[in-house]
Order: structure tokens, then sequence, then C-alpha cells
């Protein structure tokens, strides 16, 4: 199981570097901003905005720590 300290370092990494979280079930999200996850005790809220200014959420899903089966690095140009 994932921990929430571990999540973390890959939110607050500096410089940002876009990754995946690839659930037990097969789903994955990519995390292409880091204000697009907020990290909770035992489970993340993946953000999905309406905006590229990152103001206006559209939907978020509650993701249990648990559940994430690993996370990797997606092969792009940080976000700034």
């Amino acid at each position: 199981m994932l921990t929430a300290p571990h999540v973390l370092t890959y939110v607050k990494a500096q410089p940002f570097r876009p990754f995946r979280l690839h659930m037990a079930s097969g789903k994955s999200f990519a995390v292409r901003h880091p204000e697009m996850v907020k990290v909770g005790k035992t489970f993340l809220l993946v953000f999905s905005f309406a905006t590229e200014e990152f103001e206006i959420v559209e939907q978020w899903e509650t993701v249990s720590l648990m559940l994430i089966e690993a996370i990797s690095h997606l092969e792009q140009p940080v976000s700034t």
C-alpha cells in the first residue's frame, strides 16, 4: 500500500513531473499538475478542471491509497 507521504513526494517534487496513478481495478489517473490532487491520510482527491487555469473544478474522484498499485511518471513536458 502506498502512503500519503509517498504520494506527496510526487505531488511536491521540484520541478513537478506529471505522473500516473495505476489502480488495482485497471483504471488509471493522469496527474498533469500538482493542483490536480489533494492528499488525505488514507485517500486522494483527484480533480479534473473546466479550464487550464486550475481554478474551476469540473469533477473529482476519491481514490483509496490502499487501491493504488503503482505510480509512474508520464513522458511529457513539465507543467508550469
